[in-house]
Order: C-alpha cells, then sequence, then structure tokens
C-alpha cells in the first residue's frame, strides 16, 4: 500500500476476504479478481480462531497474492504476521495497540486500524506509526452500534491530514461515487463476494471510482 500523502487520481483497491469461505474455491476467485482488477491489498479477515485454519488459509492465499505482487495483511493476529510470511497487520482497536505492534513488526510491516467514525483516534494512530486508517461503516447497517463514517469525515481528513484512509463498509455504487475524490482507498468485501461473479461486481465498483 501506498505512503503518498497526496490521493490517486482515482483510490485504489483493497480486498476483504469473507469471514469464512472454502479452500477448495475460494484462492481461485482471489486470484480472477486479482487478474480483473488492479488491487493494492488483500486482507485476510477471517472470523474463527482456529490457528491451523488460519494458517492454511494465509498460506493459500499468499501464494495467489505474491505472485502478482499485492500486499497480503492479516486482520487482528499480529503474532501470526512474521510466522505465516505476510506483509502486515489491520488492527481493530483503533490507536490502542499501533505503538507496540509497530516496534513488534518493525518499519517494513504494514500496519493499518480501524478508529470506525473517530478523528481522534485516527489522528491518535497516525501519529503513533499507523501507515493507513479505515474508518467505517461507510453505508447504513443495523449491524454494530450504529456509528457511520459519512462523507463530511472523508472530506475533512483528506484536506487535513497525510496519512493515506479506506473507506470501508456497505458500500454500493452510489457511495463509491460520492467520497472517491476524498479518500485513498475503498475496502471491499462482502459487497463483491455476496454476488454471483465477484470479478465483474469489482469491475462495476472500480468504475464508479473514476
Amino acid at each position: 500500500m501506498t505512503d503518498d500523502a497526496t490521493p490517486p487520481d482515482h483510490p485504489q483497491i483493497y480486498l476483504i476476504t469473507p469471514p469464512d469461505f472454502e479452500l477448495s474455491s475460494f484462492p481461485d476467485q482471489l486470484a480472477a479478481c486479482l487478474d480483473a482488477t488492479e488491487v493494492a491489498c488483500v486482507r485476510l479477515s477471517l472470523a474463527t480462531k482456529d490457528e491451523d485454519r488460519i494458517a492454511r488459509a494465509a498460506d493459500a492465499l499468499r501464494m495467489v497474492t505474491h505472485d502478482r505482487d499485492v500486499a497480503l495483511v492479516m486482520d487482528t493476529h499480529m503474532l501470526l504476521v512474521e510466522r505465516l510470511g505476510l506483509d502486515g497487520v489491520h488492527l481493530t482497536d483503533a490507536a490502542r495497540s499501533v505503538k507496540k505492534v509497530r516496534k513488534d513488526l518493525g518499519e517494513d510491516a504494514i500496519v493499518g486500524t480501524f478508529c470506525h467514525n473517530s478523528r481522534h483516534d485516527g489522528m491518535t494512530a497516525g501519529e503513533l506509526g499507523a501507515d493507513y486508517v479505515s474508518f467505517g461503516p461507510v453505508g447504513q447497517s443495523p449491524l454494530g452500534d450504529g456509528r457511520q463514517a459519512e462523507l463530511e469525515l472523508f472530506q475533512w481528513w483528506s484536506m487535513m491530514i497525510e496519512v493515506p484512509v479506506v473507506a470501508e463498509g456497505v458500500l454500493d455504487e452510489a457511495l463509491i461515487r460520492q467520497i472517491a475524490p476524498h479518500t485513498d482507498f475503498f475496502g471491499l468485501g462482502e459487497e463483491i463476494w455476496s454476488t454471483e461473479a465477484p470479478a465483474e461486481t469489482l469491475k462495476t465498483f472500480t468504475a464508479a471510482m473514476v
């Protein structure tokens, strides 16, 4: 992922895996997406706490992503990053773990964190060494606590803060068009995996970013 302070002409794609998937088929689905559309980063985001399951998934996806020079980060489990040969970690506790994880993984690792819709948490995470900050959900959802990352947050961030920002959660084409001028990355997950043709859906979303 880039650390360029200025957003590119259009945002880059940050793919998020489903919380559960079949190892017999998902790596091929992911490969089709990476071959069809330029992707900056993939996040392995499994719901399971089974270490063996996570490790086998990471091994399978690492072959797909690294063959295509795409970064692969692990959701939450920073202790597995080096062991599994991954590129970094995506934290979910805002700024709380950033300083320690940066120290433990070193300067070359990607360290990003999810900050819901908190400017303060995002700025603190950046100051402590996060490579990117993720805000969301962008769209409305009955899940979670009702917090939503709205357009104004991304507008403010893009004008005031140099740390790259990811917009994720309940995205659709209309939201992507609205936020595209103000974000560095779009985190896309279930928005594409829940469709019959993820690679084609990804192309559609990507076209809305330009």
